[in-house]
């Protein structure tokens, strides 16, 4: 038997038996009777990171106007009453430092590349659909299967959640500054996937490994900024490691546990079962490469999309006489300085923060996927990625804003103190009845594609740290590969089975701390990535980049 056949029926027999093992303590979870002396797996996690996730906190998520006294980040309704969350805490709004970090980000690359958000848009079309794909150019997909990868990554439980969070805090204001969020996020996701694609390896089998550890350590190399970029790049694989098995895997796997156990009682208790299910079909994906994630992406991430999108149509196109109403509610709440009793600063930083939230453009990662397109000209898939931020947040989360302010849960009153999915689903089911059953099968697919994309960024992140040292301890190439694979699926079924507290924490603070080693890296090679654009559009205007449909 080969390495490869080896590995995958160890890592599906340690995960059926670990399973067994984790039953027990996911029966304990829901049974307020039994006392447990010992701590189970998750607590102990929780206990290593808590201390962690606290300093860490402190930084990222620092707000230094509330410090200041500047604005009083405690959320009030229209008649001056504390807000409170589904916890009965009082609701709080904060301006993280990390987020006006993603913010100026963002403003300074709309700026730089004269808006190639919008003069951009057209062409991007174009390249999706094929129309400048030449079969003979390197890689391992096409511009579709690139951006339906990244996009399976991005457009998950952020769009249901997340949406339903930002409108609960900032209120019905928070959509506008969300929408620009989305569009001066497509120029960050430009930038990072245009230099992911440019200083991508390719080795002898065609494999293809990008993103900002490679444009990071060799884009700043060629600056005599050498020892700069390699730690820039070693900090931001161990980043998106992490956050690869904490936001990208066991949240996703958590949540989508508790939505089926919610509306299928049956499941209560399983969770551990649950989890070994969706890490059987995660495995069948993931462990075929690239090339299998993106076969299963280009058809999965259409599908689901549609699926949330038709039923947020139903709900509009019910409520279509109040969409003057609720254009009203949105402009006025975004630019009204009493808007949710925050101010404008208040609402606009609550909207870009669920934003960035959701596309995660300037954290790195979709640079992962996209780097493994099929072409020699890295701009073009920069053009298709600026796509993403688009369909992302732009559509999708304003569909969801647009759900949650038609029905009315955008009000204190209406929403009870539920927040989150579960706020989303209310909305959902106050229309029709079995609603909330249409949007389980979308958070599921959203929770599947966002892992099977994250188990690709954590295994290339994983790789650039270990891939040589592991290769050349065993004697194995792929020794590393399915290592990370026996970890990335073990925390599956452990992000089913528990709650996972400060891991979330953790994994969340990790993905946001992402865009610091890349932003700092796009922006001192920002001028490169300019003139290369210049000279794509000029070598299509020419002619010289040719058409081939």
């Amino acid at each position: 038997m080969n390495l490869k056949k080896s590995y995958i029926l160890f890592i599906f027999c340690f995960l059926y038996f670990f399973s067994q093992a984790s039953v027990q303590s996911d029966s304990a979870k829901v049974s307020t009777n039994l006392i447990v002396a010992e701590k189970n797996f998750s607590n102990k996690i929780n206990d290593v990171f808590e201390p962690i996730v606290a300093k860490m906190g402190e930084f990222l998520f620092w707000d230094p106007f509330s410090s200041m006294g500047i604005y009083d980040p405690v959320v009030k309704d229209e008649t001056g009453q504390v807000i409170l969350d589904s916890k009965g805490q009082p609701i709080e709004k904060h301006i993280p430092i990390i987020v006006v970090w993603l913010v100026l980000g963002a403003i300074f690359f709309t700026i730089y590349m004269k808006f190639i958000n919008f003069r951009g848009f057209r062409h991007a079309i174009q390249l999706i659909k094929g129309d400048y794909d030449n079969p003979n150019h390197r890689g391992e997909v096409s511009h579709f299967q690139a951006l339906a990868t990244a996009l399976s990554g991005t457009v998950g439980l952020g769009n249901i959640a997340g949406v339903a969070a930002a409108i609960t805090i900032g209120g019905p204001g928070a959509t506008f500054w969300l929408i620009v969020a989305g569009f001066l996020g497509m120029s960050s996701k430009f930038v990072e996937v245009t230099l992911g694609v440019k200083y991508r390896n390719i080795d002898e089998n065609g494999e293809v490994s990008g993103g900002p550890m490679y444009y990071l350590s060799k884009g700043l190399k060629k600056r005599n900024m050498g020892k700069f970029g390699a730690v820039l790049a070693v900090i931001f694989a161990i980043l998106v490691f992490g956050a690869s098995l904490g936001g990208g895997n066991m949240f996703q796997a958590n949540q989508a546990y508790e939505q089926v156990a919610l509306l299928f009682p049956v499941f209560e208790g399983n969770g551990a079962w649950f989890g070994l299910g969706l890490a059987f079909l995660v495995g069948i994906v993931v462990i075929g490469g690239i090339k299998s994630i993106a076969k299963v992406t280009e058809k999965l991430v259409p599908f689901m999309a549609i699926i949330y999108i038709a039923a947020s149509l139903v709900i509009v196109l019910i409520n279509i006489t109040e969409l003057h109403h609720a254009f009203s509610l949105i402009f006025h709440g975004a630019f009204t300085p009493e808007a949710a009793k925050g101010g404008v600063i208040g609402v606009l930083i609550v909207g870009f923060q669920r934003a960035a939230f959701s596309n995660e453009a300037g954290v790195g990662s979709a640079s992962i996927a996209h780097a493994a397109v099929k072409t020699e000209e890295p701009i073009s898939e920069g053009l298709v990625a600026l796509l993403e931020p688009f369909i992302d947040t732009v559509v999708i989360c304003t569909m969801t804003a647009l759900v949650i302010i038609f029905t009315g849960y955008h009000s204190a009153s209406m929403s009870a103190g539920a927040d989150g999915a579960q706020l989303t689903s209310m909305a959902f089911g106050s229309v029709i009845s079995w609603f909330p059953y249409v949007l389980l099968v979308a958070i599921f697919l959203f929770a599947f594609s966002t892992m099977i994309s994250w188990s690709y960024y954590g295994l290339k992140g994983f790789n650039y740290l270990f891939e040589k040292p592991l290769t050349r301890l065993t004697g194995q190439a792929k020794f590393s590969k399915y290592t990370y694979f026996f970890i990335f699926l073990s925390f599956t079924v452990v992000g089913s089975a528990s709650s996972m507290g400060a891991v979330m924490d953790f994994s969340d603070m990790m993905i946001l701390a992402m865009s610091f080693p890349n932003i700092i890296g796009l922006i001192i090679m920002s001028p490169e990535v300019a003139r290369d654009l210049k000279a794509y559009f000029k070598g299509i205007k020419e002619g010289t980049i040719k058409k081939y449909k």
